[in-house]
Order: C-alpha cells, then sequence, then structure tokens
C-alpha cells in the first residue's frame, strides 16, 4: 500500500481508525504479559493513538514509528507536550518524555533500534496491511525484535469478500502462519463487535475482535 494513502487520510482527517479513548482489551490484557515497568514498549504504526499515553502512564518507555508528521504532531499537541526533533537515518525523532515517535517507514528499522524493546502492541498495524504487506511486516519487521520480547496482538475478522480493507480481516489461522517461525501465539479472548459499530454500516455481516498474547522465540 502506498504511502500517500496514509497522508491524505490524515490530511483530509479521514481517521475513522483513530479511537478516542485508550483501548479497552489493552487495558484489560496487557498486565496479564508481566511486562516489568520501564521496559521499552514498540507501537508499530501508531498514527496518535492514545494507547502511547496509556502506557507511558503505566510507566513504559514508548517507542512508536508513523509516516504521517502530521499525526504525529498532533499527538504530542492533544497532550500538552513540545517534542524535541532529532534527524536520524530511520526519520525523524521526536521525544517527549518517556515518547518517542520515528517519522518514518516501520520497514526501514533494524534490529539494531529495536534491541531495546522489551514488548510490542500492535493494534492498528497489522489489519492495515494487505495480504503480501502482512506477510512482510511479521517475516522482516517483527523478527527484528528480541529474543523474549512479549507483545500484544489486536485483529479484526469478517468476510473480506464483503468489503476492500484497511482495515483488513486477519483471522486466527493467519495470525497463526505468519507468526509460526518466531512467535508463541496463544489467543486470549475473541468477542463479536455491537451491531451499531461503523463496520455494519459499511457492509459486513459478521465483525469479530481477536486478542493474541506473543513471545518472541
Amino acid at each position: 500500500m502506498h504511502p500517500d494513502f496514509w497522508h491524505q487520510r490524515w490530511q483530509q482527517n479521514q481517521i475513522g481508525f483513530h479511537q478516542d479513548t485508550p483501548t479497552p482489551l489493552l487495558q484489560k490484557h496487557w498486565p496479564a504479559l508481566g511486562v516489568p515497568a520501564g521496559a521499552r514498549v514498540f507501537v508499530p504504526l501508531c498514527g496518535k493513538s492514545l494507547d502511547m499515553a496509556w502506557l507511558a502512564a503505566q510507566g513504559y518507555r514508548v517507542f512508536g514509528v508513523e509516516l504521517s508528521e502530521l499525526a504525529i504532531e498532533q499527538f504530542f499537541a492533544e497532550h500538552g507536550l513540545q517534542p524535541t526533533a532529532e534527524h536520524s537515518r530511520y526519520g525523524t525523532r521526536f521525544r517527549a518524555g518517556d515518547i518517542e515517535i520515528i517519522c518514518g517507514d516501520a520497514f526501514g528499522l533494524d534490529a539494531d533500534l529495536l534491541a531495546g524493546c522489551s514488548a510490542v502492541f500492535d493494534r492498528a498495524a497489522l489489519i492495515a496491511l494487505p495480504p503480501a504487506l502482512r506477510q512482510r511486516y511479521a517475516g522482516e519487521l517483527q523478527s527484528r525484535l528480541p529474543a523474549g520480547c512479549r507483545g500484544l496482538l489486536i485483529t479484526l475478522e469478517y468476510p473480506q469478500a464483503e468489503r476492500d480493507g484497511p482495515p483488513f480481516s486477519v483471522p486466527e489461522a493467519e495470525v497463526r502462519e505468519l507468526y509460526a517461525d518466531a512467535w508463541s501465539v496463544d489467543l486470549l479472548e475473541r468477542r463479536p463487535i455491537p451491531a451499531d459499530h461503523p463496520g455494519f454500516v459499511n457492509g459486513v455481516s459478521r465483525l469479530e475482535t481477536a486478542v493474541y498474547a506473543l513471545q518472541r522465540q
């Protein structure tokens, strides 16, 4: 998927994927991962997610990556933060307090940069990618996280033939296949999404969300 697609979405404020509150399933399941306070948590394709502020409030050091500089600027402004900006080979690095966000391509990150991450939270990255990029995401990016890294992954499931993504449907069988080579995968919860959710307005007959605990082998 071309980066211009996402830049245009942010410029036109077409960000229905953005949530105005922290993700309840993150708040419910994150403590069970046992990630110690002070650990560095990677949030790929982070947008201006309030989940980053929630993780920082729990005592974590948050490290996000996002294509849109507008999204990053909005995140810091909406939280009353004035970040420093530093150019790097990965893209501009914005920092304020315990939150750092790189404005750049998630696929451009390497093992050296991700080596200090003890955990990863993915609510909006995997489901934002079409099938070929999902394979690359799991194979190239996630494999660069260190052994022992823990993660929480949230996906959507619906009949993909009923609508185009993003967000895309990523069924459990695909999750297990994508992560089989390098991660243990445990399904923590699956729940239907209520019929008044915008996804049903867009023409899908069934919509569920699933939550997985991951651990890098």
